[in-house]
């Protein structure tokens, strides 16, 4: 068993509390299903959210899911002119056997585009 980290990210639509973690949420559970992890896999998770975003810290979505007991951390994304708005990226760091070539990343809407090589 090895070590991975797993990427991801979701554009919202809004910087509103209940979309943010309802997309928050559907970004963790459909890293969690795509690459078959049991939540006793999570080492941890670090969240960052674009500036723009300031209505709920996005690793509460993940606690809701029943994730307390995993290290969640939350930072803000460097505030660089022509990146994407309204982004929440994740690191999702488990315990797995799934070679590294094989792990799914996860880029959900608008936030495909800042990796189209790993977009679903």
């Amino acid at each position: 068993m090895a070590l991975r980290a797993i990427r991801g990210a979701i554009q919202l639509d809004s910087d509103e509390r209940q979309h943010l973690l309802k997309s928050t949420a559907e970004l963790i559970s459909k890293i969690l299903h795509v690459n078959n992890l049991d939540t006793a896999d999570l080492v941890s998770i670090l969240f960052t959210a674009t500036p723009d975003i300031t209505s709920e810290f996005p690793a509460l979505a993940a606690r809701e899911l029943g994730l307390g007991d995993v290290p969640l951390m939350c930072f803000v994304e460097m505030n660089v002119k022509t990146a994407m708005p309204l982004v929440i990226r994740v690191m999702v760091n488990a315990n797995t056997d799934i070679p590294r070539a094989e792990i799914q990343h996860v880029y959900l809407r608008g936030a495909a585009a800042l990796r189209l090589d790993l977009a679903q």
